[in-house]
Protein backbone atom coordinates (compact mmCIF):
# COMPACT_ATOMS: atom_id res chain seq x y z
CA UNK A 1 0.00 0.00 0.00
CA UNK A 2 1.26 3.70 -0.93
CA UNK A 3 1.69 6.54 0.87
CA UNK A 4 -0.10 8.54 -1.49
CA UNK A 5 -2.89 6.33 -2.77
CA UNK A 6 -2.89 3.70 -0.43
CA UNK A 7 -2.07 3.71 3.26
CA UNK A 8 -3.91 7.37 3.99
CA UNK A 9 -1.86 9.35 0.79
CA UNK A 10 0.90 9.84 2.44
CA UNK A 11 4.02 10.54 0.79
CA UNK A 12 5.43 10.25 4.30
CA UNK A 13 9.08 11.46 3.34
CA UNK A 14 8.62 14.17 1.77
CA UNK A 15 6.59 16.03 4.31
CA UNK A 16 10.53 16.95 6.27
CA UNK A 17 11.26 19.01 3.33
CA UNK A 18 8.18 21.43 4.65
CA UNK A 19 9.26 21.55 8.14
CA UNK A 20 12.04 24.13 7.64
CA UNK A 21 9.48 27.16 5.98
CA UNK A 22 7.25 25.84 9.29
CA UNK A 23 9.48 27.02 11.50
CA UNK A 24 9.41 30.36 9.77
CA UNK A 25 5.77 30.90 9.44
CA UNK A 26 4.71 29.55 13.11
CA UNK A 27 7.11 31.00 14.76
CA UNK A 28 -0.73 1.99 -20.74
CA UNK A 29 1.17 -0.23 -18.64
CA UNK A 30 4.93 -0.28 -18.07
CA UNK A 31 6.59 -2.92 -19.82
CA UNK A 32 6.68 -5.72 -17.13
CA UNK A 33 10.20 -7.51 -16.56
CA UNK A 34 10.54 -10.58 -14.88
CA UNK A 35 13.39 -9.94 -12.63
CA UNK A 36 11.52 -6.80 -11.01
CA UNK A 37 13.61 -3.86 -12.26
CA UNK A 38 12.20 -1.36 -13.92
CA UNK A 39 11.72 -1.86 -17.47
CA UNK A 40 11.81 0.39 -20.40
CA UNK A 41 9.14 3.23 -20.86
CA UNK A 42 5.87 1.63 -22.20
CA UNK A 43 4.37 2.52 -25.62
CA UNK A 44 2.16 6.02 -25.04
CA UNK A 45 -1.27 5.64 -24.91
CA UNK A 46 -2.74 7.31 -28.69
CA UNK A 47 -3.94 10.28 -26.82
CA UNK A 48 -0.29 11.26 -25.84
CA UNK A 49 1.26 9.99 -28.84
CA UNK A 50 -0.76 12.86 -30.85
CA UNK A 51 0.83 15.19 -29.40
CA UNK A 52 3.48 17.16 -31.51
CA UNK A 53 5.50 20.62 -30.97
CA UNK A 54 3.51 21.33 -27.40
CA UNK A 55 5.21 22.12 -24.35
CA UNK A 56 7.02 19.63 -22.03
CA UNK A 57 5.20 18.32 -19.12
CA UNK A 58 7.88 19.48 -17.13
CA UNK A 59 8.71 23.12 -18.36
CA UNK A 60 6.77 25.23 -15.95
CA UNK A 61 4.02 27.11 -17.30
CA UNK A 62 3.77 30.69 -15.82
CA UNK A 63 1.83 31.37 -12.64
CA UNK A 64 -2.04 31.09 -14.25
CA UNK A 65 -4.09 33.61 -14.78
CA UNK A 66 -7.47 31.92 -13.65
CA UNK A 67 -9.57 31.68 -10.53
CA UNK A 68 -8.31 27.99 -9.77
CA UNK A 69 -5.17 26.68 -8.27
CA UNK A 70 -4.93 22.98 -7.63
CA UNK A 71 -1.95 21.61 -5.95
CA UNK A 72 -1.17 18.12 -6.46
CA UNK A 73 1.74 15.73 -5.55
CA UNK A 74 1.01 12.38 -6.50
CA UNK A 75 -0.38 10.79 -10.22
CA UNK A 76 -3.66 10.20 -8.89
CA UNK A 77 -4.22 13.47 -7.34
CA UNK A 78 -4.10 14.49 -10.75
CA UNK A 79 -6.15 12.11 -12.36
CA UNK A 80 -8.94 13.33 -9.54
CA UNK A 81 -8.53 16.83 -10.50
CA UNK A 82 -8.66 16.25 -13.89
CA UNK A 83 -11.95 13.98 -12.82
CA UNK A 84 -13.39 17.17 -10.60
CA UNK A 85 -12.87 19.12 -13.49
CA UNK A 86 -15.08 17.26 -15.43
CA UNK A 87 -17.58 17.13 -12.99
CA UNK A 88 -17.71 20.41 -12.47
CA UNK A 89 -17.66 21.63 -16.17
CA UNK A 90 -20.71 19.30 -16.50
CA UNK A 91 -22.37 21.07 -13.66
CA UNK A 92 -22.51 24.44 -15.61
CA UNK A 93 -19.34 26.37 -13.84
CA UNK A 94 -16.30 26.85 -14.73
CA UNK A 95 -13.61 25.70 -17.71
CA UNK A 96 -10.22 24.18 -18.01
CA UNK A 97 -8.87 27.66 -19.38
CA UNK A 98 -9.49 29.11 -15.53
CA UNK A 99 -7.62 26.54 -13.93
CA UNK A 100 -3.52 26.34 -13.31
CA UNK A 101 -2.31 22.89 -12.06
CA UNK A 102 0.76 23.19 -9.54
CA UNK A 103 3.02 20.16 -9.71
CA UNK A 104 4.65 19.88 -6.18
CA UNK A 105 7.15 17.18 -7.26
CA UNK A 106 9.15 15.20 -5.09
CA UNK A 107 12.56 13.25 -6.45
CA UNK A 108 11.42 9.47 -6.48
CA UNK A 109 11.83 8.50 -10.72
CA UNK A 110 8.52 6.69 -11.08
CA UNK A 111 6.20 9.19 -9.22
CA UNK A 112 8.08 12.20 -11.70
CA UNK A 113 7.87 9.66 -14.47
CA UNK A 114 3.81 8.91 -14.09
CA UNK A 115 3.38 12.99 -13.04
CA UNK A 116 4.68 13.91 -16.55
CA UNK A 117 2.81 11.35 -18.11
CA UNK A 118 -0.57 13.02 -16.13
CA UNK A 119 0.84 16.27 -17.35
CA UNK A 120 0.69 15.90 -20.87
CA UNK A 121 -3.18 14.24 -20.29
CA UNK A 122 -3.82 17.93 -18.47
CA UNK A 123 -3.03 19.97 -21.35
CA UNK A 124 -4.66 17.87 -23.60
CA UNK A 125 -7.80 19.17 -21.72
CA UNK A 126 -6.77 22.92 -22.16
CA UNK A 127 -5.30 22.86 -18.64
CA UNK A 128 -2.50 24.99 -17.64
CA UNK A 129 0.17 23.04 -16.20
CA UNK A 130 3.11 24.65 -13.72
CA UNK A 131 5.44 22.34 -12.72
CA UNK A 132 7.81 23.04 -9.19
CA UNK A 133 10.94 20.71 -8.77
CA UNK A 134 9.17 21.48 -5.06
CA UNK A 135 12.23 19.07 -3.35
CA UNK A 136 14.92 20.23 -5.42
CA UNK A 137 17.48 21.03 -1.91
CA UNK A 138 17.29 22.41 1.25
CA UNK A 139 16.19 25.85 -0.30
CA UNK A 140 13.57 24.48 -2.72
CA UNK A 141 10.40 24.64 -0.35
CA UNK A 142 11.13 28.43 0.45
CA UNK A 143 11.48 29.18 -3.52
CA UNK A 144 8.60 27.32 -4.02
CA UNK A 145 6.70 29.23 -1.28
CA UNK A 146 7.50 32.95 -2.57
CA UNK A 147 6.73 32.08 -6.34
CA UNK A 148 3.13 30.90 -5.50
CA UNK A 149 2.32 33.19 -2.83
CA UNK A 150 0.81 36.07 -5.70
CA UNK A 151 -1.11 33.14 -7.48
CA UNK A 152 -2.17 32.20 -3.98
CA UNK A 153 -3.81 35.13 -2.73
CA UNK A 154 -5.40 35.97 -6.50
CA UNK A 155 -7.30 32.40 -6.75
CA UNK A 156 -10.81 32.34 -5.65
CA UNK A 157 -10.48 28.64 -5.17
CA UNK A 158 -7.96 26.21 -4.11
CA UNK A 159 -8.09 22.53 -5.28
CA UNK A 160 -5.98 19.95 -3.11
CA UNK A 161 -5.02 16.07 -3.24
CA UNK A 162 -3.59 15.72 0.18
CA UNK A 163 -4.92 17.52 3.15
CA UNK A 164 -2.02 15.59 5.21
CA UNK A 165 -0.09 17.15 3.68
CA UNK A 166 2.43 19.85 5.47
CA UNK A 167 3.46 21.34 2.20
CA UNK A 168 0.00 22.03 1.23
CA UNK A 169 -0.79 22.98 4.49
CA UNK A 170 1.98 25.74 4.37
CA UNK A 171 0.90 26.74 0.97
CA UNK A 172 -2.77 27.37 2.48
CA UNK A 173 -1.44 29.49 4.94
CA UNK A 174 -1.02 32.11 2.41
CA UNK A 175 -4.27 31.91 0.58
CA UNK A 176 -7.59 33.57 1.19
CA UNK A 177 -9.43 31.87 -1.49
CA UNK A 178 -13.45 31.29 -0.47
CA UNK A 179 -13.57 28.12 -1.94
CA UNK A 180 -11.99 24.72 -1.19
CA UNK A 181 -12.13 21.73 -2.67
CA UNK A 182 -9.94 18.23 -1.97
CA UNK A 183 -9.80 15.70 -3.95
CA UNK A 184 -8.95 11.55 -3.23
CA UNK A 185 -5.38 10.61 -2.57
CA UNK A 186 -6.42 7.39 -2.12
CA UNK A 187 -8.20 6.49 1.16
CA UNK A 188 -6.56 9.42 2.62
CA UNK A 189 -10.05 11.15 2.41
CA UNK A 190 -11.68 8.36 4.51
CA UNK A 191 -9.50 9.41 7.49
CA UNK A 192 -9.15 13.11 6.72
CA UNK A 193 -12.99 13.11 6.59
CA UNK A 194 -13.14 11.37 9.81
CA UNK A 195 -10.55 13.21 11.87
CA UNK A 196 -11.95 16.52 11.00
CA UNK A 197 -15.84 15.33 11.73
CA UNK A 198 -14.06 14.12 14.94
CA UNK A 199 -12.45 17.30 15.53
CA UNK A 200 -8.67 15.52 16.17
CA UNK A 201 -5.64 16.71 14.41
CA UNK A 202 -4.25 15.27 10.86
CA UNK A 203 -2.34 12.71 11.39
CA UNK A 204 -1.91 9.79 8.73
CA UNK A 205 -3.23 6.41 9.59
CA UNK A 206 0.15 4.79 9.34
CA UNK A 207 2.02 7.20 11.99
CA UNK A 208 2.79 4.65 14.99
CA UNK A 209 4.40 7.33 17.50
CA UNK A 210 5.65 10.59 17.44
CA UNK A 211 8.82 10.62 19.89
CA UNK A 212 12.11 11.75 18.79
CA UNK A 213 13.16 14.14 15.53
CA UNK A 214 9.35 13.17 14.52
CA UNK A 215 7.67 14.42 18.14
CA UNK A 216 9.80 17.67 17.54
CA UNK A 217 8.63 18.84 13.61
CA UNK A 218 5.15 18.05 14.72
CA UNK A 219 5.92 20.60 17.63
CA UNK A 220 7.08 23.14 15.35
CA UNK A 221 4.75 22.57 12.47
CA UNK A 222 1.76 22.46 15.16
CA UNK A 223 0.47 26.10 14.26
CA UNK A 224 0.44 25.81 10.92
CA UNK A 225 -1.35 22.66 11.20
CA UNK A 226 -3.82 23.88 13.47
CA UNK A 227 -4.00 26.96 11.04
CA UNK A 228 -5.12 23.82 8.21
CA UNK A 229 -7.43 22.17 10.24
CA UNK A 230 -9.39 25.77 10.45
CA UNK A 231 -9.26 26.20 6.77
CA UNK A 232 -10.77 22.52 6.36
CA UNK A 233 -13.67 23.63 8.43
CA UNK A 234 -16.68 25.67 6.33
CA UNK A 235 -17.59 28.83 7.97
CA UNK A 236 -18.62 32.49 7.11
CA UNK A 237 -17.58 32.98 3.55
CA UNK A 238 -16.04 29.65 3.17
CA UNK A 239 -17.18 26.85 1.77
CA UNK A 240 -15.28 23.34 1.57
CA UNK A 241 -16.15 20.48 -1.27
CA UNK A 242 -14.76 17.20 -0.77
CA UNK A 243 -15.09 15.52 -4.38
CA UNK A 244 -14.41 11.52 -3.21
CA UNK A 245 -14.83 7.87 -4.54
CA UNK A 246 -14.32 6.82 -1.31
CA UNK A 247 -17.45 5.40 1.48
CA UNK A 248 -16.89 8.94 3.39
CA UNK A 249 -19.93 10.98 5.53
CA UNK A 250 -19.61 15.08 4.90
CA UNK A 251 -19.14 16.60 8.25
CA UNK A 252 -21.82 19.48 8.72
CA UNK A 253 -21.49 22.53 6.54
CA UNK A 254 -19.27 20.74 3.89
CA UNK A 255 -20.31 19.18 0.52
CA UNK A 256 -19.61 16.21 -0.81
CA UNK A 257 -19.65 15.30 -4.19
CA UNK A 258 -19.52 11.41 -5.56
CA UNK A 259 -16.52 10.60 -8.40
CA UNK A 260 -17.28 8.14 -10.29
CA UNK A 261 -14.61 8.09 -12.76
CA UNK A 262 -16.61 9.58 -15.72
CA UNK A 263 -13.56 11.11 -17.54
CA UNK A 264 -11.74 8.15 -17.37
CA UNK A 265 -14.20 6.00 -18.79
CA UNK A 266 -14.72 8.95 -21.97
CA UNK A 267 -11.43 8.94 -22.23
CA UNK A 268 -10.44 5.10 -22.25
CA UNK A 269 -11.39 1.92 -23.63
CA UNK A 270 -13.33 -0.51 -23.21
CA UNK A 271 -10.62 -2.51 -22.71
CA UNK A 272 -9.59 -5.45 -24.19
CA UNK A 273 -9.64 -8.28 -21.48
CA UNK A 274 -7.40 -10.93 -20.80
CA UNK A 275 -8.21 -14.37 -19.68
CA UNK A 276 -5.94 -14.53 -16.87
CA UNK A 277 -5.52 -12.41 -13.64
CA UNK A 278 -4.08 -9.60 -12.12
CA UNK A 279 -2.82 -8.58 -8.97
CA UNK A 280 -2.32 -4.85 -7.91
CA UNK A 281 1.08 -4.48 -5.63
CA UNK A 282 1.27 -2.48 -2.59
CA UNK A 283 3.66 -0.76 -0.57
CA UNK A 284 3.02 -1.69 2.63
CA UNK A 285 5.94 -3.88 3.88
CA UNK A 286 7.87 -0.51 2.49
CA UNK A 287 5.87 1.72 5.19
CA UNK A 288 6.51 -0.89 8.11
CA UNK A 289 2.67 -1.76 8.15
CA UNK A 290 3.27 -5.46 6.81
CA UNK A 291 5.86 -7.97 7.13
CA UNK A 292 7.88 -8.66 4.21
CA UNK A 293 8.17 -12.39 3.99
CA UNK A 294 4.19 -12.83 5.08
CA UNK A 295 3.36 -10.24 1.73
CA UNK A 296 6.07 -12.20 -0.32
CA UNK A 297 4.24 -15.96 0.65
CA UNK A 298 0.52 -14.02 0.34
CA UNK A 299 1.44 -12.95 -3.25
CA UNK A 300 2.35 -15.97 -4.12
CA UNK A 301 0.09 -18.20 -2.84
CA UNK A 302 -2.62 -15.72 -4.33
CA UNK A 303 -0.30 -15.96 -7.66
CA UNK A 304 -1.47 -19.76 -7.73
CA UNK A 305 -4.46 -19.94 -6.63
CA UNK A 306 -5.78 -17.81 -9.16
CA UNK A 307 -3.70 -18.03 -11.97
CA UNK A 308 -2.16 -14.72 -12.44
CA UNK A 309 0.51 -14.32 -14.22
CA UNK A 310 1.42 -10.18 -14.24
CA UNK A 311 2.19 -7.85 -11.07
CA UNK A 312 0.94 -4.35 -11.51
CA UNK A 313 3.72 -2.61 -8.95
CA UNK A 314 3.26 0.36 -7.44
CA UNK A 315 5.26 2.92 -7.85
CA UNK A 316 6.77 3.07 -4.61
CA UNK A 317 7.60 -0.73 -3.85
CA UNK A 318 11.02 -1.13 -3.77
CA UNK A 319 13.09 -3.03 -6.65
CA UNK A 320 14.79 -5.57 -4.49
CA UNK A 321 11.36 -6.83 -3.00
CA UNK A 322 10.09 -7.15 -6.87
CA UNK A 323 12.40 -9.07 -8.09
CA UNK A 324 12.14 -11.86 -5.53
CA UNK A 325 8.54 -11.58 -6.29
CA UNK A 326 9.64 -12.37 -9.96
CA UNK A 327 11.37 -15.12 -8.81
CA UNK A 328 9.69 -16.96 -6.52
CA UNK A 329 6.28 -16.16 -7.54
CA UNK A 330 7.19 -16.17 -11.17
CA UNK A 331 5.06 -12.82 -12.10
CA UNK A 332 5.26 -10.43 -14.74
CA UNK A 333 6.50 -7.33 -12.88
CA UNK A 334 4.57 -4.43 -14.72
CA UNK A 335 5.43 -1.16 -13.84
CA UNK A 336 2.35 1.54 -14.81
CA UNK A 337 3.54 4.83 -16.72
CA UNK A 338 -0.10 6.49 -15.47
CA UNK A 339 -2.28 5.12 -12.37
CA UNK A 340 -3.58 1.69 -12.36
CA UNK A 341 -7.02 3.58 -13.43
CA UNK A 342 -6.08 4.62 -16.80
CA UNK A 343 -3.92 1.23 -17.76
CA UNK A 344 -6.65 -0.72 -16.14
CA UNK A 345 -9.37 1.37 -18.46
CA UNK A 346 -7.43 1.52 -21.89
CA UNK A 347 -6.30 -2.07 -21.37
CA UNK A 348 -5.59 -5.15 -21.63
CA UNK A 349 -6.52 -5.95 -18.44
CA UNK A 350 -7.56 -9.75 -16.91
CA UNK A 351 -11.31 -10.93 -16.00
CA UNK A 352 -10.18 -11.10 -12.60
CA UNK A 353 -7.87 -8.38 -10.54
CA UNK A 354 -7.06 -9.10 -6.74
CA UNK A 355 -5.49 -6.21 -4.77
CA UNK A 356 -5.05 -5.91 -0.95
CA UNK A 357 -6.67 -2.94 1.24
CA UNK A 358 -6.43 -0.30 -1.26
CA UNK A 359 -7.81 2.93 -2.51
CA UNK A 360 -8.30 0.75 -6.34
CA UNK A 361 -10.83 -1.76 -4.33
CA UNK A 362 -13.21 1.61 -4.49
CA UNK A 363 -11.49 3.02 -7.69
CA UNK A 364 -11.18 0.07 -10.43
CA UNK A 365 -15.17 -0.61 -10.14
CA UNK A 366 -16.22 2.48 -11.00
CA UNK A 367 -13.27 3.14 -13.75
CA UNK A 368 -14.11 -0.61 -15.37
CA UNK A 369 -17.62 0.14 -15.04
CA UNK A 370 -19.81 -1.89 -17.64
CA UNK A 371 -17.04 -4.46 -18.31
CA UNK A 372 -17.05 -7.69 -17.33
CA UNK A 373 -13.46 -7.21 -14.65
CA UNK A 374 -14.44 -8.71 -11.25
CA UNK A 375 -12.10 -6.72 -8.72
CA UNK A 376 -11.25 -8.97 -5.54
CA UNK A 377 -10.12 -8.20 -1.98
CA UNK A 378 -7.74 -10.05 0.06
CA UNK A 379 -7.32 -9.00 3.46
CA UNK A 380 -4.78 -8.37 5.66
CA UNK A 381 -4.09 -11.60 8.44
CA UNK A 382 -3.16 -9.49 11.30
CA UNK A 383 -0.67 -11.66 12.02
CA UNK A 384 1.35 -10.26 8.57
CA UNK A 385 1.29 -7.06 10.98
CA UNK A 386 4.71 -5.80 12.09
CA UNK A 387 5.48 -4.83 15.33
CA UNK A 388 6.14 -1.37 14.78
CA UNK A 389 2.50 -0.92 12.96
CA UNK A 390 0.51 1.76 14.14
CA UNK A 391 -2.31 0.22 16.92
CA UNK A 392 -4.78 1.67 13.78
CA UNK A 393 -3.63 -0.44 11.39
CA UNK A 394 -5.39 -3.45 11.45
CA UNK A 395 -8.84 -1.11 11.84
CA UNK A 396 -8.05 1.04 9.15
CA UNK A 397 -7.65 -1.62 6.60
CA UNK A 398 -10.44 -3.54 7.49
CA UNK A 399 -12.65 -0.85 7.09
CA UNK A 400 -10.66 0.50 3.47
CA UNK A 401 -11.87 -3.48 2.32
CA UNK A 402 -15.01 -4.16 4.31
CA UNK A 403 -16.52 -1.01 2.70
CA UNK A 404 -15.83 -1.24 -0.52
CA UNK A 405 -18.34 -1.81 -3.16
CA UNK A 406 -19.06 -4.36 -5.73
CA UNK A 407 -16.29 -6.02 -5.37
CA UNK A 408 -15.50 -10.02 -4.51
CA UNK A 409 -14.49 -10.92 -0.85
CA UNK A 410 -11.21 -13.50 -0.68
CA UNK A 411 -10.09 -14.59 2.38
CA UNK A 412 -6.60 -13.88 3.63
CA UNK A 413 -4.03 -15.40 1.35
CA UNK A 414 -3.73 -19.15 1.49
CA UNK A 415 -0.68 -20.43 3.33
CA UNK A 416 0.56 -17.22 3.44
CA UNK A 417 2.17 -17.42 6.97
CA UNK A 418 3.40 -21.14 5.94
Amino acid sequence: MSRSRTDGGTDGGTDGAADGVAGGLAGGAGRGSRDGRPGPVAERPRALRRRTGRRAATEPAGPGSGDTLAFVESPVQLLNVLEWLHAHIGRGAGGPAGVTVVVLSNNDPMTRGQLRRMAELAREEGVGVRWEDARGGASAPLRTVASLSGALRRARRVVIGDPFSRYVQLLLALSRAPELVVVDDGTATMEFVAQLARGERLVRWHRSGSGGIGGVRDAVYAPVSAAARRRFTPGAGRSVEVFSSMPVEAPDGMTLRANDFAWTRRRFGPPALTRGADLVGTNLAETGVVDTEHYLRAVTALAREHGATRYFAHRRESTEKLHRLAEEAGLEIVRPELPLELIARRGPIGRSVVSFPSTVLHTLPLALAGTEVRVSACDIDPAWLTEGASPRAEGFLAVVTGTARDVHRLRSAPSAGQ
